[in-house]
């Protein structure tokens, strides 16, 4: 801007050669953009002063006309600048009533009133649509940013919940058939052994599941590496580990869970395995059902748990992330979850729609 204003004096100087009194008034308002440019703070209608009385009192002697030009620039400044655009209105309008001012100040009158209007007001409008852009501009960027932040902590939930489904149920199965194996290791020689073995077996799918998650974590082509996908109809699987757990397990559920949405199967498989976990961990005495059914478009899970719980009071320090990951999935899928204690024992309540992922 203060090279803008020195180029418009200089032109003012060559071709409407003034007093040397206009030149100091050309260089007022050539300073006056400079303090501003350069020094934090100075307010905009101070600069309106410096700016617009020296140029119009320069326009009395009908010279130096092109130093009007500092105007239109003072303009542009205005609704660049101006924090609202009431009060860059407020500031812009003297801007625009300079060249009447000059040529009511003139003797005689002799300037290009309305050109001189429009093209000030051109400068304003310019210098305003800028400044909208760049308050766009910022807000897509902060937009971009919580967008991002948002992204990160959906990611950084969803692998806390396969590394909880994956490693925390996993190490569980495996420590309740190792413990049971223990518990028989001298009267049941046979029984420890088959313990032992399904130990093995669910160690063993365990840490393929978690190799195909760092797999396609890792991956950059995401349909070059087959997700860890569980489905509803390896359910029965659970309750059968379960059941060699030592849990009392009974199941009620459909022949055939294969036509359920793969989103949908997931979120029950992982679900089930859930409930099923802390009824070993917290009611390994007490009578388990798990139940599924489907009708009104919607797939309902139950596991309700009867007799002696240790529930979360038991250990008050522990995270309930278990229950936390559930109802993040359930929710997730427009579903919802409810768990916790009843009088005879523990209850988990879940509803999800089979156009869960069609919603989603």
């Amino acid at each position: 801007m203060p090279a803008f204003a020195l180029i418009a004096a200089v032109v003012a100087a060559v071709t409407d050669w003034g007093s040397v009194t206009d030149i100091v008034l050309a260089g007022v308002g050539v300073v006056a953009f400079a303090v501003w440019a350069y020094l934090p703070r100075v307010p905009l209608p101070a600069l309106c002063l410096a700016v617009l009385v020296p140029v119009v009192a320069a326009q009395r002697a009908g010279d130096f006309e092109p130093l009007l030009f500092q105007a239109c620039l003072l303009a542009f400044v205005i609704g660049r600048w101006a924090p609202t655009t009431a009060e860059a209105a407020l500031l812009g309008t003297p801007a625009v009533l300079a060249p009447v001012a000059a040529n009511l100040v003139q003797d005689p009158p002799d300037l290009s009133v309305g050109i001189w209007i429009m093209g000030i007001a051109f400068s304003w409008i310019i210098g305003r649509a800028l400044e909208h852009q760049t308050r766009l501009t910022i807000e897509l960027d902060a937009s971009r940013r919580e967008l991002a932040r948002q992204a990160l902590h959906a990611e950084r939930q969803r692998i806390a919940r396969d590394v909880h489904d994956f490693v925390g149920h996993g190490l569980a199965a495996v420590m309740l058939q190792v413990t049971s194996a223990r518990h028989v290791l001298r009267r049941d020689p046979a029984g420890a052994e088959e313990a032992l073995r399904s130990a093995e077996e669910v160690g063993r799918r365990s840490m393929q599941e978690l190799r195909r998650t760092v797999a396609l974590l890792r991956s950059d082509d995401e349909t070059g590496v087959a997700p860890p996908v569980p489905s509803a109809a390896e359910i029965p699987v659970l309750v059968d580990e379960a059941r060699a757990g030592g849990l009392a397990v009974e199941s009620r559920m459909p022949a055939d869970l294969t036509r359920l949405p793969e989103g949908v199967g997931v979120a029950l498989y992982r679900i089930a395995q859930e409930a099923l976990a802390n009824a070993a961990r917290h009611a390994p005495r007490a009578q388990t059902v798990l139940a599924i059914e489907i009708t009104d478009g919607l797939v309902r899970l139950g596991a309700e748990t009867t007799g002696p719980v240790a529930g979360p009071t038991a250990d008050p320090g522990r995270s309930r992330y278990g229950l936390l990951g559930m109802r993040e999935r359930a929710v997730a899928l427009g579903g919802d979850l409810v768990a916790g204690p009843t009088a005879e024992g523990w209850r988990v309540r879940c509803r999800l729609p089979l156009d869960a992922e069609e919603r989603r």
